[in-house]
């Protein structure tokens, strides 16, 4: 009962709209390797503010992430899958541990922040065509899982440090998928721990992974017709409108 009166204050045209957002992400996710993390707080932050928004889309990325990996399972790269972890996993912990202290202010402009952030790192890496061994990886990983830990919308992060190591297309996908399932569990134990997962939050988590489920295998379907870049430039759009509105809230 819990779980259903977490909806008592949401209209169906609302779940409608949140179900609708999650499908388009996942499949947007599934072709670009990222696209949950940043729409979906465009539509959440209105319905329940942005604190619980890291929680949310913590768990619902285990459907998404979970499909997606099935859904490319021979291109992952088990190599950066190991050495991502064993660096990311500590300080995704710390990461996590330091979201469930801010404050729905804090929350949102560290979610607004960087969101905004990720488009131009993205674009940055990719103009100067960095290029980095595992060493590397392993020195990013680190950094990354500070980030991953306390906010939504980095895995473009993960994205750059895998394309950084030589990786593309399917290979790029799969691997996140593999890296951002048990990024994804220390995420919610943390948050588990911390009383961060109210019945809203799983409620919502789990209305929006079930829907986002077909969206990986919808999207390899069109791996290799679509022209990913016109996603990612709708996306890039997308994130720095939505990353500013979400600062913006914060300083009100």
């Amino acid at each position: 009962m819990e779980i259903f009166s977490a909806f008592a204050d949401v209209s169906v045209w609302q779940l409608l709209l949140v179900a609708g957002v999650a499908l388009f992400a996942s499949i947007v996710g599934g072709v670009s390797g990222y696209g949950t993390g940043a729409l979906m707080p465009l539509v959440l932050v209105p319905m329940v503010g942005p604190a619980p928004i890291v929680p949310i889309i913590a768990i619902s990325a285990m459907f998404s992430n979970s499909s997606r990996m099935a859904a490319f399972l021979k291109y992952v790269s088990w190599r950066r899958v190991a050495i991502v972890l064993v660096m990311a996993v500590p300080t995704c912990v710390l990461g996590a541990w330091g979201y469930t202290k801010l404050t729905s202010a804090g929350a949102a402009l560290v979610v607004g922040g960087m969101l905004i952030l990720s488009v131009p790192l993205r674009r940055l890496l990719k103009h100067h065509n960095v290029q980095f061994g595992d060493v590397g990886l392993a020195i990013g990983a680190v950094g990354y899982g500070v980030v991953v830990g306390g906010t939504a919308g980095s895995g473009v992060i993960l994205l750059s440090l895998l394309m950084a190591t030589g990786l593309e297309g399917a290979a790029v996908i799969a691997t996140d998928a593999a890296i951002s399932i048990i990024i994804g569990i220390v995420k919610i134990s943390v948050f588990g721990m911390n009383g961060v997962l109210t019945p809203q939050v799983i409620s919502f988590a789990l209305l929006i992974g079930i829907v986002a489920l077909p969206g990986a295998f919808l999207a390899k379907a069109f791996v290799e017709r679509m022209p990913v870049h016109v996603h990612t430039a709708i996306l890039d759009a997308v994130v720095l409108l939505g990353g500013a509105v979400l600062i913006y809230n914060g300083f009100k």
